[in-house]
């Protein structure tokens, strides 16, 4: 697979700036991902293909999304993959977003004993009165809080990429 001029880590080493490193890694995900972005397993497949580090940032975003529009069990629901939520935990870990990692670890625990659910197809119908969704509550604030989508200072996803980037640049490039 091709990969973009600004990810070789020579260049990434030499950009002052952290904007286009940002763009040249959200355009070669986008590149990569784009084709199966709504079917959770098929963006598993694809993500195992990555190198590591584009791996956890690809995992990761759609977690972000989630929780910027909706929260933790939508986003269960609209990427029923425990294969890919175990991918999204390893991927906030790599990307060092510890309390965003240990809390969706709790939220993934506490998911799993609503799986079939989960799956179900009337999932959405009943997702806002179930018992994940009480279950799910304060994991949902302490998450909002973490990323910043409460209002508080925290520090979205997308935000660890290019530190991340800085520090591996060999586990973006291939």
């Amino acid at each position: 697979m091709k990969s973009g001029k600004l990810l070789h880590p020579i260049t990434i080493a030499n950009t002052v700036d952290d904007e286009p490193i940002f763009e040249q890694l959200s355009a070669e995900l986008d590149s990569r991902l784009g084709a199966v972005s709504s079917d959770a397993d098929a963006m598993y497949r694809e993500l195992l293909k990555l190198p590591i580090g584009l791996r956890a940032m690809g995992s990761v975003h759609p977690l972000d999304v989630s929780m910027a529009f909706e929260d933790l069990g939508w986003h269960f629901g609209r990427w029923p993959s425990q294969l890919l939520a175990n991918e999204t935990l390893a991927g906030l870990k790599l990307l060092g977003a510890s309390e965003a990692a240990e809390t969706f670890e709790v939220a993934l625990l506490a998911a799993l004993k609503h799986w079939s659910f989960i799956c179900s197809s009337d999932f959405f119908d009943r997702y806002d009165d179930s018992a994940l969704a009480q279950v799910l509550a304060p994991l949902n604030q302490r998450l909002w809080a973490i990323l910043g989508y409460d209002g508080s200072s925290g520090k979205n996803l997308m935000e660890y990429w290019v530190p991340y980037a800085r520090l591996n640049p060999q586990n973006v490039y291939r």
